[in-house]
């Protein structure tokens, strides 16, 4: 009997068969296209399942598949000699996964033909997300076997991708409401606006309309505070501008954002350090590199990278592109030019309301940042 699988699963499993099917992987341009000129051979894909690690080692013609444990210093110990399978199989269950993906519309659930089933159960593949503690979906060594292991997460254009930024609650900035003093029954009112998707927008306004200011006042959690101080001590203020002009502009792209924040300059900066040195953009680039390579709102940063070391990401024609830190620049303009803010559940991460805390309002908005579509 066939099972179900979401999107987001198949694009993990793609990437992974395309990897062992090619043996190689192309590098992204900032425009998330291909380089050319830049392709990296992949010797060995390391993934973790419920019952242990699987190395698959990739030869000319045959997939090497060994079952094994870690040790905590990351020594492989192998439990079996491990199985050969043919490279041109993890072709053909690629391009079935790619059509799959391609043709499927609608619910993100789609039905695996037992055909694909057999597959995954013939290569020892019972997880269809892995299973790892350090957020990364595998770990690829590039060249030869025993090359370093890169951790990778993986973003498919063609399923739904998690975000760069997620932090829910732990992710709102505070914006102080001043000027008006709101008697009750107007805070009352403006919280009852009906929901839709642009009430935040539409409380913001009426605010406005009522001569309250929401002016930025602090990050509404301790530790995500810290973490953007690190970027900058005034990045928490930047940012919270930025999100306000996401709603009350329209604007979600991250480029479009800065280029807006370059105009109103909210933290009164010289014109020489926003046009000649690209202050805006620098800090933000900063940002989305630290939270591809690790930074989360609420676990402490102290500028290390973590386990997660670039992004493969799966473009809508199936193309995978590999973003890796060694080429950092390229990696952050990739970002920079395709990341967006996003609205996140009102009700779950608890914003877009005025609320009192020690007799003065709040009003928060929260910071979700995913990768464009396209």
């Amino acid at each position: 009997m066939s099972f179900e699988a979401t999107k987001r699963e198949l694009g993990e499993l793609y990437t992974f068969f395309r990897l062992l099917a090619d043996g190689k992987v192309s590098l992204g341009t900032p425009q998330a296209k291909k380089d050319e000129t830049k392709c990296w051979p992949v010797a060995l894909v390391q993934r973790e399942e419920h019952d242990g690690t699987r190395r698959y080692y990739i030869g000319n013609d045959n997939v090497r598949i060994v079952s094994g444990t870690l040790e905590k210093d990351g020594t492989f110990i192998a439990s079996a000699e491990g199985t050969q399978v043919p490279r041109e199989d993890f072709d053909g269950a690629a391009d079935l996964i790619l059509q799959l993906l391609k043709t499927t519309t609608g619910s993100d659930a789609i039905e695996v033909p037992e055909s694909l089933e057999g597959f995954l159960d013939a290569v020892n593949i019972y997880d269809l997300e892995a299973k790892t503690e350090d957020r990364t979906d595998f770990s690829v060594a590039f060249w030869h076997t025993e090359a370093p292991l890169t951790g990778f997460n993986v973003r498919c254009r063609l399923s739904g991708m998690n975000p760069l930024l997620d932090g829910g609650r732990t992710a709102n900035l505070k914006l102080e409401q001043t000027g008006v003093k709101f008697a009750t029954p107007t805070v009352n009112k403006i919280n009852a606006l009906p929901e839709s998707p642009t009430e935040v927008t539409e409380r913001m306004l009426m605010i406005e309309r009522l001569g309250g200011v929401l002016k930025y006042s602090d990050v509404a959690d301790r530790v995500f505070r810290c973490n953007l101080l690190m970027i900058d001590l005034h990045f928490p203020r930047m940012l919270a501008e930025m999100v306000r002009m996401m709603h009350l502009e329209g604007i979600s792209r991250v480029s479009e954002l800065t280029e807006r924040i370059k105009e109103t300059n909210p933290l009164k900066i010289k014109d020489e350090l926003i046009n000649k040195h690209g202050f805006y953009q620098y800090k933000m680039k900063q940002f989305l590199l630290a939270l591809a390579l690790g930074m989360r709102p609420a676990k402490i940063y102290n500028g290390t990278d973590s386990a997660v070391e670039g992004i493969l990401l799966v473009t809508a024609e199936g193309e995978i592109l590999c973003y890796h830190q060694s080429e950092r620049r390229t990696f952050a303009d990739f970002l920079y030019q395709n990341s967006r803010f996003e609205k996140g559940s009102l009700d779950k991460d608890k914003y877009g309301f005025l609320e009192k805390e020690n007799g003065t309002y709040y009003f928060k908005l929260n910071v979700k940042i995913g990768l464009t579509k396209k």
